[in-house]
Order: C-alpha cells, then structure tokens, then sequence
C-alpha cells in the first residue's frame, strides 16, 4: 500500500509539473506571436513571403528531451521560378553599349514620305571644324599612306584607303577619279523619312557632319548603296556587317531617330549572329587581319598640286564647298565636266549632281 502511495505521489508531482510547463510555452506563445505576426506595411512584398511567415513551427517529439522546434525555410530561396525571375531582370554588365540592347531600346515606326527632302536641309556641304572641312577630316582618319599638300595639315593628295565596304584596298588621288566618297552611315534620306523632319537645322546638320556617321568607302559601293537602310542594303563585305549595323544603331540613338519593323528585324537577325557586338565609336574602323585583299594598285604619284576654291588644276577647279561653287555660279556640277570629277565629294547623294538646290 504505501509503495502505491509513494507511485500515486510521484505521478501527481509530474503531471504538475507537466502542466506548469505546458502552461510556460502556452505563454511565451501567446507572447511572442505579435512579433511574429506579418506587418501590414509588407504584405504587398509578394506571395513568395508568405509562407516562411505563415508557415507553423514543428515541433519534433523524437527522444525524451525537451520538445524541438523547427522554423520552414523560406521557399523563396529554393523556388527555381523566383530565382530565374530575378535574373530575368537583371541587368546585365554592359548593357548600355551592347548593340542588341540600343536596337530594342529604338521606336519602331513607319517610313514618313520623303516629302521636302533636299541635301541642303542638312546644311550647305561640309562644316569646317578648327580650320578643316568633315571631308578632310574623315579622309585623314580613314586613309593610309596620306600624302599633304605643301604646309597643309588639312587637305590629303593621296593615300591608301582599307575598305570596309569591299573589304579591298582603294587608291585615292585628289582631282582624279573619284574612287572614295565620305558616307553616311545612316543615309541622309533614310533619316528624314525617320525623324530628321522634325529635327531643327542646327541638329541636322550636326547629324550630316558627326564622325561617328561618317566613313571613307569605296565610291562605286557607296552610290549602290543610295539611301538604303539595313533591310535594303547591306555591305559586300559580310565580315564588317555586325559593325555597319551597329554603328546604324549607335547613331539613330545618339539622335532619337527610329527605325521600322523590318529594318529593326534585318538588324536583330544579324546581331544574333554576333550578341557580344558593342556599339562603335567616332574613330577609325579597325578590320580583323587579313580582312583587305589587295586588288587595287598603290596610289599613283600626283602631277600637280590641286589648289583651293576654283584655281585651275589638269583636271578642273577645285572648290572648298557648294558655297564656293555657287559663289562661282558654277552649280550644280554635272557628272562627267572636269569641275565635277574634281569635287566629287560634293556630289553627296550621288546623283551625278552636286551642289543642287
């Protein structure tokens, strides 16, 4: 009888002690729930919270012991949706002058009638900047082998032009054959038929004169080319296509001009085959080696030395401008006149026309 008792005694004293436990958890719960609880100002934060907030402890009664309690991890760290929606939106390194990327950032838009187009809309020739025109400049960039004329640091007489259009290499002799034009990258007409209209003229002709949409190229691929976009025309030269279309791209958003659909799609399938394709810079086109094969002959001496603003030379009068053609009362010069086949960077749209109205 008394071990019973003593059996009966030692039970009771657990059972209130398992009470007065249960009775301590019950209100350190009841405590610490208003601090669990998910403030009001984070429930925008998405569901991908919710459940490591509302998700309850476990409690594990394995052993003897003390009971264990278990928080869930928060699925928002093994959800592989969450993950890849963060890195869908990331952006990447870059970015900013990768070519893909400015060609989606462009309008795309239609064709606007080229209605009122005239080269002069776009200023009367070449700028002079710090005392030489944007022809010289650009042939001083591009060219090779340059020859001056005497104590000129502006006008070339000769040089070696590296192609990038054909990929050969192309002589040039001022006053002889007009084998090299200045091209726009983004043809004058194409630009006005896609923003330039609403342009003022001061930002049409920075656009006309701005190295980065300037490039010295073989004349006869140039005049081929005419206004022609990226769905239109493309260079012959396949190895300098990802470069010619990106540098379409760098300058139609340095201007806010647009783009339409299918030139926007001519230019993303050729970037696909080229996605590390940056946007290029004003200087000179770098071409991999290897890339210019050899079939023009070396530039051939100069007999004479061209003079400015309409002196006479053996091929005809050489001019600065069209300002200085028409203050001859000269213009236009006609294709095929020795006054033409010396100027013929003034033949801009190559129309066998230069310096018309």
């Amino acid at each position: 009888m008394r071990a019973l008792w003593r059996w009966y005694r030692s039970r009771r004293v657990r059972t209130r002690w398992g009470l007065g436990l249960a009775a301590l958890l019950a209100g350190l719960t009841a405590l610490g729930a208003p601090a669990c609880a998910p403030d009001r100002n984070d429930s925008a934060s998405g569901p991908a919270a919710t459940p490591a907030a509302s998700a309850p402890p476990a409690t594990s009664t394995a052993g003897r012991g003390a009971p264990v309690t278990t928080r869930a991890t928060s699925t928002a760290r093994r959800d592989p949706a969450h993950t890849s929606s963060i890195a869908a939106t990331a952006t990447p390194r870059g970015s900013r002058r990768n070519a893909r990327a400015a060609l989606d950032a462009l309008p795309v838009k239609g064709r606007a009638p080229k209605t009122g187009y005239s080269r002069e809309q776009f200023g009367d020739g070449w700028a002079t900047v710090a005392g030489c025109d944007m022809r010289d400049r650009i042939l001083r960039r591009d060219l090779r082998g340059k020859v001056f004329a005497t104590g000129d640091r502006c006008e070339v007489l000769r040089g070696r032009l590296d192609d990038p259009y054909t990929a050969t290499a192309v002589r040039f002799v001022l006053g002889g054959a007009p084998d090299v034009d200045i091209d726009h990258v983004v043809a004058l007409g194409d630009a006005w038929q896609k923003g330039a209209q609403q342009w003022s003229a001061a930002k049409r002709e920075r656009f006309a004169n701005d190295p980065l949409n300037l490039l010295a190229v073989d004349a006869d691929t140039n005049r081929a080319k005419g206004d022609g976009d990226a769905a239109t025309w493309l260079p012959p030269n396949r190895r300098f296509r990802c470069d010619y279309v990106a540098r379409q791209v760098a300058v139609k958003r340095r201007y806010t001009a647009w783009v339409t659909r299918a030139e926007h799609d001519a230019i993303a399938r050729l970037l696909a085959r080229c996605p590390g394709q940056t946007l290029p810079r004003a200087g000179r086109v770098r071409l991999p080696p290897g890339t210019i094969r050899p079939d023009a002959t070396a530039p051939a001496p100069v007999t004479h030395a061209p003079s400015r603003d309409g002196s006479a030379s053996g091929s005809g009068r050489v001019f600065r401008n069209c300002a200085a053609v028409r203050a001859a009362g000269l213009a236009p010069l006609r294709r095929g006149t020795k006054d033409y086949a010396a100027n013929p960077g003034l033949d801009r749209d190559g129309d066998g026309l230069a310096c018309e109205r």
